[in-house]
């Protein structure tokens, strides 16, 4: 990609072209194109005078805010890489990430082990630093991803390339120069990072939630007539009830191409967003961080497959079983993935070593190609149990759970069981009067006795964060905990 411009670079032509128009919305307030260019000068300098240059890494653990596209910028045009992480991140964690990897600056959390220099998330640069243009560098690393949290051992992500990324990244996703681009997913995440990335280069005024809340979510989309989002299922989920309550008050007619990633969408809800929007503006991806391989997958192939997660539309897939024989059209087997022969590495992890055959990665998925090469997904590995040695996947009954109108979030874990070995455990944040008896029934026309959680347990809080990821292991943990 070293023919291309740097990011920098291109924002601020963009600016140049159309100084007033807005690029970043957040709140109340909004940035045009030239003051989120002129403001990132003055940051990038003030950053420069804490020592950071070329390759260095700064940790950005700041929540969705102007404030947190504004570090970011800046580290770019320091030929810096950024690094974010969630600002709420447990403490262990937060500090087994800032082993992995020294970093040169910390902005919005200070360094547990007192070892690197911070400034806080409202850090304000002097006035009296210049605005003007910086000369143009190159970051070695155009991000820093963390990832892994939620499955094992905490590892960092570094992408395969450098700053010199080319607008025309979004064209694939059918994003379109001056789109509205509602940010509803942490920008800490990778989908909210490479969306909002995506936007910068391509014009988008970006529309940023600094917290996901579902009437905001409909709210912003009506009033700033957006054109172009991603999100992730358990945002979709959570925003159903809300317009379904009152659908007169919103307009959704403005969404030209609307994305879910991150997790395996529950058909139910798929479909309800199909029947609101149509099935031409809801689009699915399905890769990882990693970027080795995706599928695509549009509403009407998904009517057509439903509950595929696409064709691969870039690098290559198979599905390998246990012996590296590669699965027949139907057969569940771990997915591995690769880029295009011929092609450079997309990624390097830092603290973690890939899961690799005969130059295939793994990202622990299970799953299986039709015969028509659509790919669907069963679950993780790490999450499958057995159940009396039948093997059950915690998706399948969480889709089944989902198709309850009044089932807002779930989780399903496998715990211990005498006869059985483990047993399915459901939690469930349900939205009307709900009871575990009528659950369960309505489950038994839709999953095989076995599959059908022995226990029900409400709870009043989502399962899922904005990322639409779930510490699934701490979960079981903590329920395996409480019942003995």
């Amino acid at each position: 990609m070293d023919e291309f411009p740097t990011i920098p670079a291109q924002l601020a032509a963009l600016a140049t072209q159309s100084p007033g128009h807005p690029a970043v919305t957040c709140g109340q307030r909004t940035l045009s194109r030239a003051e989120l260019n002129s403001s990132t000068n003055r940051l990038a300098r003030a950053y420069a005078t804490l020592g950071i240059s070329v390759g260095d890494y700064v940790t950005i653990a700041v929540a969705n805010s102007i404030e947190w596209l504004q570090a970011v910028i800046a580290c770019w045009k320091l030929g810096a890489v950024p690094q974010p992480l969630p600002p709420r991140i447990p403490d262990a964690e937060y500090a087994a990430l800032l082993d992995l990897k020294p970093r040169a600056l910390l902005v919005g959390r200070p360094d547990p082990r007192e070892l690197v220099i911070d400034v806080p998330a409202d850090f304000t640069p002097d006035a009296a630093l210049s605005d003007e243009a910086l000369p143009d560098v190159v970051s070695p690393v155009w991000k820093m991803m963390a990832s892994g949290g939620s499955t094992g051992r905490p590892k960092l992500i570094e992408a395969g390339g450098t700053s010199r990324i080319p607008a025309a990244i979004g064209y694939p996703l059918g994003a379109e120069p001056g789109d509205v681009n509602l940010i509803s997913v942490p920008l800490s995440h990778n989908t909210g990072f490479t969306t909002a990335v995506l936007g910068l280069l391509l014009g988008h005024h970006l529309v940023l939630m600094p917290r996901f809340d579902a009437e905001e979510f409909l709210r912003l989309v009506t009033d700033h007539r957006v054109s172009f989002l991603m999100t992730v299922p358990t945002i979709m989920q959570r925003v159903l009830p809300v317009y379904r309550a009152d659908p007169g008050a919103y307009d959704l007619s403005s969404i030209r191409r609307f994305w879910h990633v991150g997790a395996p969408c529950p058909p139910a809800v798929k479909e309800a967003w199909i029947d609101l929007i149509g099935a031409d503006a809801v689009w699915e991806l399905y890769g990882g961080t990693e970027l080795q391989a995706l599928t695509f997958i549009s509403g009407t192939q998904w009517l057509a497959h439903r509950g595929s997660v696409g064709v691969v539309v870039s690098g290559e897939m198979t599905v390998l079983d246990d012996t590296g024989r590669r699965c027949e059209p139907g057969e569940v087997g771990e997915i591995f993935m690769r880029p295009a022969p011929g092609s450079a590495p997309t990624y390097r992890y830092v603290g973690a070593t890939p899961k690799t055959r005969d130059g295939w990665d793994s990202l622990g998925d299970l799953g299986y190609f039709d015969a028509d090469g659509f790919l669907y997904l069963s679950d993780r590995r790490v999450d499958m149990f057995t159940v009396g040695g039948r093997n059950t996947y915690p998706a399948e009954i969480e889709n089944a759970l989902s198709a309850h109108p009044d089932v807002l979030s779930c989780l399903v874990v496998g715990v211990p069981h005498d006869d059985l070995g483990q047993v399915p455990y459901a939690l469930v944040q349900a939205g009307g009067n709900l009871d575990a008896v009528a659950l369960r029934e309505f489950l038994r026309d839709r999953l095989a006795g076995y599959k059908v959680p022995h226990t029900i347990e409400f709870v009043d809080r989502p399962l899922r964060d904005d990322a639409g990821k779930a510490r699934r292991s701490a979960v079981r943990a903590e329920v395996i905990a409480r019942n003995r």
